[in-house]
């Protein structure tokens, strides 16, 4: 046998949650310069698509399947699972990276239907992807969950970001609890994980209700994001190199550090409009 197709047939798994755009489709490109096989999935079937023909055009060993994927629907989340073990037999790595973001005004003032969707995606879309994918990592025997923090993961708090806070907030206490469990029933053998990308410069923090609500950004939070944002493809570049070595359940991959942001903020000024103009 040589090389390159022992290299094809001894191909990791990652399966990746709202992965046709954004944070999630650069994570699945350089995933694929690693050689893993890569399972995209999202609801929009055509973003998805386009995704996958993208991805596959990227030098890598690995394959490339999509699935449509509801994430606040658990037999959707199930099928994802079973596409993929029926195309690959296993799965390596699962990231719970589908997620809203918050329409920008006070809790009190947010309609039931904003409330239930965006813990329905964020928070409870997050329970059932890691319990499905626990599961079939305790039959292998092997595996590595990733799930990803956001604002209010360390407490921090602002109108209008205050619901996704609390869905945050709720993920890292989840994801550690479940890391916890890992190592008492699996002995470490399931790595359950936190992803803390810092803040993104996509579509995301401009649209909220899986982008139906546009959202109008403030002078303040502009300046913020100038001096602390980063492209997507930047700090997918930076977090899966050591989500392919990573050896540790309950690891926590942090991206904007706080001696990074400190650096950012003695450089503010040379950031001054770096995505945004700001007054």
């Amino acid at each position: 046998m040589n090389k390159k197709n022992k290299g094809k047939q001894e191909s990791k798994t990652v399966v990746i949650t709202g992965s046709a755009r954004g944070f999630g489709y650069e994570m699945a490109k350089v995933f694929k310069q690693h050689n893993y096989n890569i399972v995209l999935s999202d609801i929009n079937n055509e973003n998805l698509q386009k995704a996958k023909k993208e991805i596959e055009r990227i030098v890598g060993y690995g394959k490339v399947k999509s699935v449509v994927c509801n994430v606040t629907d658990y037999k959707s989340i199930k099928n994802l699972l079973d596409e993929t073990i029926n195309t690959f037999s296993k799965v390596d790595v699962w990231i719970n990276n589908a997620g809203v973001n918050q329409p920008n005004k006070p809790i009190f003032q947010l309609e039931q239907k904003e409330v239930d969707f965006l813990l329905n995606v964020d928070l409870k879309g997050t329970i059932y992807g890691s319990q499905i994918a626990f599961e079939q990592m305790q039959k292998q025997g092997f595996g590595q969950i990733y799930n990803v923090e956001g604002y209010g993961s360390n407490d921090a708090m602002m109108t209008g970001l205050s619901l996704y806070g609390t869905a945050k907030r709720a993920v890292t206490y989840f994801t550690m609890a479940l890391s916890k469990e890992s190592k008492e029933l699996t002995k470490n053998k399931v790595k359950v994980c936190r992803l803390s990308p810092g803040i993104m410069i996509t579509d995301f923090i401009k649209s909220a209700n899986g982008g139906k609500t546009q959202i109008e950004l403030s002078e303040k939070t502009k300046k913020a994001y100038n001096i602390l944002g980063d492209y997507a493809n930047k700090i997918a570049g930076y977090v899966v190199p050591k989500m392919v070595k990573n050896k540790k359940n309950n690891r926590q991959i942090i991206w904007l550090t706080k001696s990074r942001a400190f650096r950012r903020f003695l450089t503010a000024e040379f950031r001054k409009n770096k995505f945004f103009k700001v007054k």
